[in-house]
C-alpha cells in the first residue's frame, strides 16, 4: 500500500471482506449465545398474555419515557437525532445503497446528496454535544467506561470521514475515501463485541421483558 490508490484498493477489497466476515460471524455468535441461555420453566399459572404485553412493551420502550424526558431532555432528544441521522446517512446515501446491492442484492430509492450532507452535519454536531454532555455531567461521567467512549468513537468516525470525503476536504481523494471505508470496517469489527450490538438485540430484549411481565399480570 505504497500509494493512496493502493490503500483504497485494499480497504475496498481484502479489508472489507475481513471486516464483513468478522461482523457476520460475531453477530451470529452473540445471538447464538443469547438463544443458548434458554428460558427457565415457569410452572406458575399465567395471569396474562405474553404476546400482547411483549408487543406493547416494545412500543412503549421505543417511545421516550415521560419521567426520563423531564429529567434529561437533551439526552433523549439528542439520542433520537443521532440515531435517526446515522441510519439515514447509512441507508439512503446512493453510493451506500449501491454497495449494499452489490453485497446482498437489495436496493431502494436514495435521498439527494445535499440532504444527506445536511443530515450528516447535524448528526456530527449532535454526537459531539452528546460526548460533551457525557464528559461534563457528573452522573454520566461516573457511569461511563472505556467501552462507551470506544462505541462513540467508532460511530463518530464513519460520519466524520464520510463528510470529509463528500466535500473532498482531504487530498488526494483516494486517501480520504479509503479512510472513510476503513472507519466503517473498524465499526463493523467492533460492533458485535460492544454495546453497539443492541441494534440487533433490543427488539428481542424489550419483547421478552414485556412478555414476562404480561405473564405475571403486571405492566412493564
Amino acid at each position: 500500500m505504497s500509494t493512496p490508490v493502493d490503500f483504497l484498493l485494499w480497504v475496498r477489497g481484502p479489508g472489507f471482506d475481513i471486516a464483513l466476515a468478522v461482523f457476520i460471524i460475531g453477530i451470529l455468535i452473540r445471538l447464538l449465545e443469547m438463544l443458548m441461555l434458554g428460558r427457565k420453566p415457569d410452572y406458575a399459572e399465567p395471569r396474562g398474555a405474553e404476546l400482547g404485553a411483549g408487543l406493547r412493551t416494545l412500543l412503549t420502550r421505543t417511545l421516550p419515557e415521560q419521567g426520563t424526558f423531564k429529567r434529561s431532555p437533551f439526552t433523549v432528544v439528542g439520542g433520537y437525532i443521532w440515531h435517526i441521522g446515522f441510519f439515514i446517512s447509512l441507508l439512503f446515501f446512493v453510493p451506500h445503497i449501491e454497495l449494499i446491492d452489490a453485497v446482498i442484492g437489495l436496493s431502494w430509492p436514495g435521498i439527494a446528496g445535499n440532504l444527506i450532507d445536511a443530515v450528516a452535519a447535524v448528526t456530527l454536531v449532535t454526537l459531539i454535544a452528546m460526548l460533551f454532555s457525557r464528559l461534563t455531567h457528573p452522573v454520566k461521567r461516573l457511569l461511563s467506561g472505556p467501552e462507551d467512549y470506544l462505541s462513540w468513537l467508532v460511530t463518530f468516525l464513519p460520519i466524520l470521514t464520510g463528510y470529509l470525503a463528500y466535500h473532498r476536504m482531504i487530498e488526494p481523494y483516494p486517501l480520504v475515501l479509503g479512510l472513510h471505508i476503513l472507519s466503517v470496517e473498524i465499526l463493523m469489527v467492533v460492533f458485535p463485541f460492544t454495546k453497539l450490538m443492541h441494534a440487533f438485540t433490543f427488539i428481542m430484549a424489550r419483547w421478552y421483558n414485556g412478555a414476562m411481565a404480561g405473564r405475571r399480570g403486571v405492566q412493564s
